[in-house]
């Protein structure tokens, strides 16, 4: 069970973490899988306009707050860090082009993110590309 000032933590950092990436609070997900020894929390972003889910980082911590101190300075120091992709996708049985952004290690990982709980043969992916440093 999580005390008061647990959960005043827990909602500090999770503020901090949306400020940190210019987004609002009702955009992100904070997902938690906890077991006896670890929290593992997935960072997932919500599309106001397509309305669709990506993941945009997973960390583990023994704890909500240490997991999200960690989701904190990765967003911080390395998120910028890492390169950025175009994912130009639509989703089968719809018209609609879509582009999305992501970052990662490399392009696996950035399609990691974007098929993150979903099922591969609902979307097509028309092109990633790698865009330039800035």
């Amino acid at each position: 069970m999580t005390s008061s000032n647990e959960n005043i933590e827990i909602a500090k950092l999770q503020k901090e973490i949306a400020s940190s990436l210019g987004m609002q609070l009702d955009n992100l997900v904070f997902n938690f899988e906890n077991s006896s020894e670890t929290s593992v929390l997935e960072l997932i972003t919500i599309n106001p306009i397509h309305e669709q889910t990506f993941l945009l980082h997973k960390i583990k911590g023994v704890s909500k707050v240490e997991a999200l101190q960690k989701m904190s300075n990765y967003v911080k120091d390395h998120y910028k860090q890492e390169n950025s992709y175009t994912v130009q996708w639509v989703k089968v049985g719809s018209d609609d082009l879509h582009t999305s952004y992501f970052r990662g290690k490399n392009i696996y990982e950035a399609l990691d993110k974007f098929y993150y709980g979903r099922d591969i043969s609902n979307y097509n992916v028309f092109s990633v590309t790698l865009n330039p440093v800035a």
